[in-house]
């Protein structure tokens, strides 16, 4: 690292700091990068392929975007909103496609149908609701529902296999759904970087966070490898550190950072690889989570497609570990508690009873009864061809709330400080999914007279859909969809 001050520091080697380093790289090449990673390679936490569940998430099924309201109403919002995003990626990773900075799309990104399943009757009418709202958006409109169980079958066999006559179940399904490989995008993305000029530094961990009289600042970094510490100096710092970016935010001092603290839920998996089971089922079905149950443990059986190999995942069985990171300390939790943001934590603590009521079931639940969880969606599992495997750590955010004092916030949360010369990310879900439009959201804010200047014309060149979207017109979602299936070697999609 040098001495002298660098443009940019990227605390964390994750999908974020990959795309924002790239983006910003596309409209000032000239700008010097410096990447720190506090392990030996990058993309070993959330952004780890086998540590998500590798959802293109542009809620085709995911229901928790589309829930009933207490007069058991629905809105599409949220879920349109949601794929916007995701398209927003579709077409940036396809124009890196065409310019030979992702390689060949297949590495990273395949076509795997999205659905959604769900049993009993109450259920059933919720999920056909929700597809007659859909069908009609562009963007989703290539959506089937069926309750049919000889159809549920055709499209995913292991759903209906061995299943009970007399059960009442239904699903939808959408073929525009994909696998991404967010582990394989990262790792591409900071290959580009460092052939361009970026620096990064593996085994190096962001410490603290100090900010100059000038604007500028200081990042304390230790050297794991060689046990020494050294100073790199930045016009501006973007904290992409999944878990570690609360302690590091905090160390900042910056305002913006007060009142909020992190609640870590751990998540677990069940893989199986096993042929003659994994050529039977070509989906990602979701589900409805448990009552009292957050969001991210919606259970869902996948297709995943990592290093060109296909398996199945069924999760998440959620854990609880005081670890911000799958590699870090159980001091993390303990030490992130300040006095500005020990209110609204306890105001979650004493709230959120039936998440802790969740947890503490998960905790204690047997083999058996997670098989049990697993032929739920899959009645003919056999646990010898399921082993279990520890996915990634979430920190989902606790902020104040004017009304209730303090929340749980499931989603991401984008900090920026300094007048605009550092930024940071908290939260989980959609997470990845949605990494470009986040990134575009921190460079509007960091970088305003730019991003209106010179760097909204790049943007647009590569993300045409930016600022537009694409739902309100059902020929441009047409023609969008077309063509980055084309680029990205996924199977046409046809949008009415």
């Amino acid at each position: 690292m040098s001495n002298n001050t660098v443009d940019v520091v990227l605390i964390g080697g994750g999908v974020m700091s990959a795309t924002l380093g790239t983006l910003i790289h596309q409209v000032e090449p000239e700008w010097s990068i410096h990447i720190l990673e506090s392990r030996d390679e990058v993309a070993t936490e959330s952004s780890n392929a086998w540590n998500n569940a590798g959802t293109g998430h542009a809620a085709l099924c995911e229901l928790n975007y589309m829930p009933e309201g207490p007069d058991g109403s629905l809105s599409s919002a949220k879920a349109i909103d949601i794929n916007e995003q995701f398209q927003l990626s579709r077409q940036w990773w396809s124009s890196m496609v065409q310019d030979g900075t992702l390689g060949e799309p297949s590495g990273f990104i395949n076509t795997v149908p999205h659905m959604t399943f769900v049993r009993g009757e109450a259920n059933v009418d919720y999920l056909r609701r929700r597809f007659e709202l859909l069908k009609g958006e562009p963007l989703f409109s290539d959506m089937e529902f069926s309750d049919d169980a000889m159809q549920i079958a055709e499209w995913a066999p292991l759903l209906v296999e061995r299943r009970s006559r007399d059960e009442v179940f239904a699903a939808t399904r959408s073929v525009s759904g994909t696998d991404v490989d967010f582990g394989e995008v990262t790792r591409r993305l900071f290959d580009h970087l460092v052939a361009d000029g970026a620096g990064l530094h593996l085994n190096h961990e962001a410490k603290k966070l100090h900010r100059r009289e000038d604007g500028t600042w200081d990042v304390r970094v230790l050297d794991r490898s060689r046990r020494t510490t050294a100073t790199i100096n930045a016009r501006f710092v973007f904290v992409g550190a999944g878990g570690g970016a609360l302690g590091l935010l905090q160390s900042s001092g910056i305002p913006e950072i007060r009142g909020f603290g992190g609640f870590p839920i751990s998540g677990k998996f069940l893989r199986c690889d096993k042929p003659e089971v994994v050529r039977d089922h070509h989906a990602k079905v979701y589900g409805k989570a448990a009552v009292g149950a957050p969001p991210m443990s919606v259970p869902h059986l996948d297709t995943r497609v990592v290093d060109g190999k296909t398996s199945l995942l069924f999760g998440p069985y959620a854990g609880f570990s005081p670890n911000f990171l799958k590699h870090s300390s159980w001091w993390d939790l303990p030490g992130s508690v300040r006095p500005h943001n020990l209110g609204p934590m306890l105001k979650v603590g004493l709230t959120e009873f039936s998440l802790e009521k969740y947890l503490v079931g998960e905790l204690m639940a047997s083999r058996d009864k997670q098989m049990e969880t697993l032929r739920e969606y899959m009645p003919s599992a056999r646990s010898a061809d399921w082993e279990m495997i520890t996915a990634g750590q979430r920190v989902q955010v606790m902020k104040k709330d004017p009304q209730k004092g303090g929340i749980l916030q499931f989603g991401t949360e984008v900090i920026t400080g300094g007048e605009g010369t550092i930024a940071g990310l908290l939260g989980a879900s959609p997470g990845a999914s949605t990494a470009v439009d986040a990134m575009l959201d921190v460079m509007q804010r960091c970088f305003p007279e730019q991003f209106e200047g010179k760097w909204r014309a790049e943007v647009l060149r590569r993300i045409p859909a930016f600022g537009t979207g694409l739902n309100q017109d059902a020929a441009a979602a047409a023609a969008s969809l077309a063509e980055t299936s084309e680029i990205l070697d996924l199977d046409a999609v046809k949008v009415a």
